[in-house]
């Protein structure tokens, strides 16, 4: 996916909000986006996903697409399952599929409770998890999330972490914005930062960044692994580093945040796993 020359303004006259945005938003990676409130961070994404159009330049090659808004429309007259089942629909998933990954995901966020609860009765909080379900359940190529884990608990929190490191593994780009900046410590591939209606890469000099990671660093996982006769590792997010040694041992080392979805990746494949190790930044 990419941007070129990208501007944004609302009205003729009105102030540019975005401009000259160049960007490329490969495959199987992670981005963050930061800045300040009202620099532009909602719009890019908006952008991103297709609610808003560029007011100049142009976006290609964007996949099917999850957006989590900043904002969730609770007002909505549907049932928790009625919604997610439309949306599902909405997403192309035939009816039945719907409703079993709705149930699915309901159940990971701890939120199966609530399935016939009128969305307007919802707690925050649930219906956070409610707009979370929405933008995974079709496993979109694109996921963009704007301040998705306000409101969630710390287990939800966990899970949208977990379901943010699956959707990367299986190739898809995710892009985010977050109030913490320790959110997905060191497992981001790229952060830019949103300032002055423009979009520049943020450098080691802004603060304390492992090599392609988000702010803070954050521990890692190593993982030694050996692999079938001449079968390659699974494919792995930029942020995983790989070194192959003899006699088909490859030595992994990613983020804690994706230590669940390599390992079922490994094991899936037939791989053994020698050792797993916890390091700090």
């Amino acid at each position: 996916m990419r941007l070129d020359g990208v501007g944004r303004r609302y009205g003729l006259r009105g102030d540019w909000v975005l401009r000259e945005v160049d960007l490329s938003l490969p495959e199987r990676s992670l981005v963050r986006f930061e800045g300040g409130n009202g620099s532009g961070k909602s719009t890019l994404l908006r952008m991103l996903a297709g609610v808003e159009t560029p007011t100049e330049g142009q976006i290609t090659g964007r996949p099917s697409c999850g957006y989590v808004p900043e904002r969730f429309p609770a007002t909505m007259p549907l049932t928790t399952r009625g919604y997610l089942t439309h949306l599902g629909r909405v997403h192309g998933l035939s009816r039945t599929v719907a409703v079993r990954r709705a149930g699915e995901w309901l159940e990971r966020f701890g939120a199966a409770g609530h399935s016939d609860t009128p969305l307007s009765e919802l707690s925050k909080g649930t219906s956070q998890k409610v707009a979370v379900t929405q933008a995974l359940m079709a496993r979109p190529g694109l996921l963009v999330l704007d301040e998705a884990w306000t409101g969630l608990d710390h287990d939800a929190r966990t899970v949208l972490d977990h379901a943010v490191a699956e959707r990367v593994a299986e190739g898809a780009t995710v892009v985010f914005v977050d109030h913490d900046p320790g959110r997905l410590a060191g497992a981001s591939d790229a952060a830019y930062r949103v300032e002055g209606g423009r979009l520049r890469p943020v450098a080691e000099k802004d603060g304390p960044r492992r090599r392609g990671g988000a702010a803070g660093g954050g521990k890692r996982v190593r993982v030694v692994a050996e692999g079938p006769p001449g079968q390659p590792p699974p494919a792995l997010p930029a942020s995983v580093i790989a070194e192959q040694l003899p006699g088909g041992t490859i030595v992994l080392t990613a983020p804690v945040a994706y230590s669940d979805v390599l390992l079922g990746s490994l094991l899936e494949q037939n791989w053994y796993i020698r050792s797993v190790r916890e390091e700090s930044a």
